[in-house]
Formats: C-alpha cells, structure tokens, sequence
C-alpha cells in the first residue's frame, strides 16, 4: 500500500536532488515544478558535517524576499515521516514556514530562521507599545522602520499601522482592509496586552484570552493571502504594581505571562515566527512610563533586542 502524502514542500535547492532523496527518503519522492514569487536566493554556508556529507556541498541557498523576483523550484509530496527526515536535514539557519506558490497552492518551504534578516516590506501592526506612545522617536517601531529603510532606500519599507486601545480582534478585523495597497512582504503583529486585561471590579465573564490563537489563525491566514509571513512579536514586562486602575482595567503580570505561553505556543504549532520581548524590560521599572508603556529608553531596549533577529 502507497503511504498517504498529506504534505507540499517547496524546494529550491538540494532537496531537488536525486542523491539528497534517496541518502533522506530512501527513495525518490513525487515531484513537480513550480515556482515561488516575491523571492530570490541568497548563498548559505553550510558547516553541519553531516548536511556536507549527504549534499556534497558546503555552500547552500536561502530565500531572500525580493519584490518582482522569481525562484523556480520544485513541489515535492512528503509523507510525515519524510517531512520530519526534511526538518531533520535543515539547518538552524532555515526555519519552515507556510508560502503561497505563484500557482496559488500553498506549501512548506524552509525560510530564512531570522524573519526580520530576511524581510523587505514590513507592514507592523498593533497596540500604543508598537504604536510608539510615550517615545518622541516613534518607539521600536520607529527606530527598526529607521535602521530597516537606511539598509536599502530603494527596496526596504516598514508602515506602522499600530492603534492605541487595540486588542487581537480589532487587529484582526483591521488588518485585512490595509495590506493590498503597501505590497507587505512581512506581517509584524504586536498586539495582545490588551486582550490580557480584565475590567476593575467586574466579575469573569467571557476571557479575550481564550480566543487569542483564533484571531492569531485569522491573521495567520491573511499574511498567507497576501504572500507575506507572519511574525508574532509577543508582550514585554509590565509592572504590575503601578498600572493600577488603567482606564478601568487591570494589568497584572500573571495575565501577560499567560498571554505570553499562549502565544508561543501557537506560533510554535503552526509554525509561525515568535519574537519574545519579555526579557528585555524584566524588573527594570524604571523603563517604563506607568507601569505598562516604555519610555524612551526601554523602546531602545526592546529595538535592541529585536533587531538581534536581523543578523
């Protein structure tokens, strides 16, 4: 009996190769052309001996996004066991990720692991903290849309599209209307400090908690619709001990670590990329604002942090 082929993988390399097959599946896999737009491919260099060794080669190649460009390739149908033989074969330095080919059938491919190393046009959305409040120079958002366009004036765009107040849902309902026209090749989503807020004095009802992973799936599905990937920049440290009564809501740190486990977990899933920025500001209070938004210095932190997933 011909065991089942649940999965498409996208090659553009030595997957495509007979010997790498054979030395990784035991066999040939079903294979058809195709090819993959917005993309094009850089060298890698390869020091796993054992990738050397059943390649032949210690040079490989990684995607790049590049608007315009094509990567001709091929699909090959894996069953699960091959798949994981595939991830197994993949260095660190690829990660694999959801695409939409130029035919519109989605598939895996093995992206660059550093999304923001690999990206070009950002679209960022999100809450006040992505939005830049309480930071002149526009927050982390500002200073990485700064660094990303003087790396190349001509190709690299970031739009900032934050909203203050934003929780997943609105971020969800929001982000759909706004991509076609800025051409992203990358989704930033930072929002979610919202969702683990809870009203002052009010009982539980309905948690925004549990419906997190659906709205991240929606987004998730709208980065794919509009070729870009989805990164999922996760909450930082609040102090809890100041925020509050915050406009009738309440801030602790046991529901932004929730909120935090939640996330990760579903990017680790589907997945789909998870930048942590809870280390950054962890105890250094003197960073934010009230207890919940970064001053100047502590989006200097956080930029710096997320800007360590560039190189």
């Amino acid at each position: 009996m011909t065991a089942p082929r649940p999965h498409t993988l996208f090659s553009f390399g030595t997957l495509m190769d007979g010997q790498v097959q054979a030395a990784l599946f035991g066999r040939a896999v079903p294979t058809s052309a195709a090819s993959l737009t917005g993309y094009a491919t850089r060298p890698l260099t390869i020091t796993d001996p054992a990738v050397i060794a059943t390649s032949g080669l210690d040079v490989h190649l990684t995607l790049r996004r590049a608007y315009g460009s094509v990567v001709e390739g091929a699909v090959l149908r894996l069953t699960d066991e091959e798949l994981a033989a595939a991830d197994a074969y993949e260095v660190d330095d690829y990660a694999r990720r959801r695409v939409r080919l130029t035919s519109g059938e989605t598939a895996w491919a093995y992206l660059d692991a550093e999304p923001l190393r690999a990206a070009a046009r950002i679209v960022i959305v999100g809450d006040s903290i992505a939005y830049g409040r309480c930071d002149p120079s526009g927050g982390w958002a500002g200073r990485l849309a700064a660094e990303h366009i003087a790396a190349d004036e001509e190709g690299n765009r970031v739009f900032n599209l934050a909203i203050p107040g934003s929780t997943l849902l609105d971020v969800r309902d929001q982000t759909p209307g706004v991509l076609a026209p800025r051409l992203p090749d990358t989704l930033l989503v930072a929002a979610g400090i919202n969702d683990s807020a809870l009203p002052v004095g009010a009982p539980a009802g309905d948690d925004a908690l549990a419906h997190a992973p659906d709205h991240l799936a929606a987004l998730a599905a709208t980065a794919l619709g509009h070729d870009a990937r989805l990164v999922v920049v996760g909450p930082a440290w609040l102090d809890e001990e100041r925020t509050g009564d915050y406009y009738g809501l309440r801030f602790t740190e046991e529901r932004a670590l929730a909120l935090r486990a939640c996330v990760r977990s579903w990017c680790a899933q589907n997945h789909v990329d998870f930048l942590d920025l809870w280390e950054p500001l962890r105890k250094r209070a003197d960073l934010l604002v009230d207890g919940l938004h970064p001053d100047a210095a502590g989006h200097q932190e956080l930029h710096r942090h997320l800007t360590s997933f560039a190189r």
